[in-house]
């Protein structure tokens, strides 16, 4: 492969070449960074390029190697990062115009972490605004497209970094998930992720002047959008190093005990009454078939009530984001978010004062329900949405618009509140009346089992295939 080609490769082949010193740190960054030239204009995904400090950090990346200093492991791998965490001397605007100068004093732990682990960062990836939507336009930087079409909403709240890595910008793209944000990029765009659980991966930002509230620390995660699951296995043992300004990080090594067995896996199709579209069911029987031919045990079962304990974990959420945000977002957020946020409030009454403290006790019962029940399994394989990924600003038509996007998503949600490990994976490639699209299913995990999430993940890779060369191949045939 010519180095120009080199954005092509998922980071684990890319790791081989720059490790073992075959291809150079400067020659992979520059291919990707020329990818991004390339495609970016008619994404908008990345909103930030920083191609000359990347081309820098590669050159010293080179200069090291040259003097014995042994590569790290991820040395050489373009990454970007979300634009709603700190990056030293450039702004976390969070997608705000009101933040557009609100410069980063330090790196955040994924930022550290990425970097010391031979990462090189090229760019910085849209957000919708307050990293609160599902999809992703704001007034600061626009709307972020979706590589398969613009018919298909790019996901949120990590649609830049979903569109992006897909489009072959980055082999690997930081997001973070509250409610479903790195999950949503991930099936809107075809790639793979996994919501770590709570505590797993070192979270802070050093611009920030107050501390978050106790439901946005313990739902929110940072993770990464990758094209492969296999990057993910690469990837996240350097992501979840410690960082001692997360004082409720939790060091535990990637990988868990090996001594499991086999693996059983409750499978669901329920959607509790919303409509189960056929090629969800499809990418569902694909994802079993797939998962029973390597080995595991499925039983199609159905976890705790999982439309409860999501519904009533993000009403807390609106409960908090009401108390503790509501001032920010009418103050410096637009008329568009606003709007929607009344909507939000509507489809999610949110719960404050003595119910919303009571609802954060009920938070262990769900956890404790959900614990007992992945004594039986070690996995739940189930929808991630029970529709196909939803048009760009499908969240601003008002209650039904909101009720599509995210009323559904209670697999997605409820995750973020009980705290478990998620991955999210494609299963099938719809041929739609749009056009192709990628639709995903959702792996969810035993407490501290990411990577059990990410070999189903695999497993069902294998039998599908990877959906980047699908797109590319598309890309270049409609040129």
């Amino acid at each position: 492969m010519i180095n120009s080609e080199l954005w092509r490769l998922n980071a684990t082949d890319l790791i081989a070449l720059t490790r073992s010193g075959d291809v150079s740190a400067e020659d992979s960054v520059r291919s990707a960074i020329e990818r991004m030239h390339q495609a970016n204009p008619d994404l908008n995904a990345v909103v930030e390029d920083l191609s000359a400090e990347a081309l820098e950090r590669a050159r010293s990346l080179d200069q090291a190697r040259s003097k014995g200093i042994a590569p790290g492991p991820l040395h050489g791998v373009p990454v970007t990062i979300k634009v709603n965490v700190d990056q030293k001397g450039h702004a976390t605007t969070n997608g705000v115009v009101a933040l557009k100068n609100l410069i980063a004093p330090d790196d955040a732990p994924v930022v550290t972490n990425l970097q010391n682990a031979g990462a090189v960062v090229i760019g910085r990836t849209n957000t919708p605004e307050f990293s609160f939507r599902a999809d992703t336009d704001n007034q600061l930087y626009g709307r972020t497209h979706n590589p398969w079409g613009r018919h298909i909403s790019p996901g949120g709240s990590s649609g830049g970094a979903g569109a992006a890595v897909m489009a072959g910008i980055g082999a690997l793209a930081h997001g973070n998930d509250i409610g479903g944000s790195l999950r949503f990029p991930a099936a809107a765009n075809g790639a793979v992720t996994v919501k770590p659980g709570l505590g797993r991966v070192p979270a802070w930002n050093p611009s920030q002047t107050a501390e978050r509230g106790l439901l946005a620390q313990s739902m929110s995660v940072q993770g990464l959008i990758t094209r492969s699951a296999a990057d993910l296995h690469l990837a996240m043992p350097s992501l979840i190093e410690t960082d001692p300004r997360d004082p409720f990080h939790v060091p535990m090594p990637w990988r868990g005990s090996d001594s499991e067995g086999t693996i059983k896996v409750a499978f669901t199709k329920n959607t509790f009454g919303y409509a189960l579209h056929p090629e969800v069911e499809k990418a569902l029987d694909t994802a079993r078939e797939a998962l029973t031919d390597a080995g595991y045990d499925i039983k199609e079962v159905d976890p705790p009530d999982v439309f409860e304990c999501g519904r009533a974990g993000y009403r807390a959420l609106m409960g908090e984001v009401m108390t503790l945000l509501q001032g920010d977002i009418t103050a410096a957020g637009s008329q568009t978010i606003k709007d929607i946020f009344g909507v939000y409030f509507q489809e999610f009454p949110p719960i404050v004062e003595t119910e919303l403290v009571r609802m954060l006790a009920k938070r262990t019962y769900y956890a404790r329900e959900w614990s007992l029940f992945l004594q039986d399994y070690h996995l739940v394989l189930s929808p991630f949405l029970p529709q196909p990924f939803f048009k760009p600003n499908r969240d601003t038509e008002g209650a039904e618009g909101v009720h599509e996007v995210l009323g559904c998503a209670v697999y997605s949600y409820a995750m973020n509140f009980l705290g478990l490990p998620a991955a999210c994976v494609p299963a099938r490639l719809a041929d739609l009346p749009n056009g192709p699209q990628p639709i995903n299913v959702q792996i969810a995990a035993r407490r501290w089992r990411e990577d059990l999430a990410v070999d189903a993940a695999a497993a069902i890779e294998a039998r599908v295939g990877p959906m980047a060369p699908v797109l590319w191949d598309k890309l270049e045939t409609s040129v």
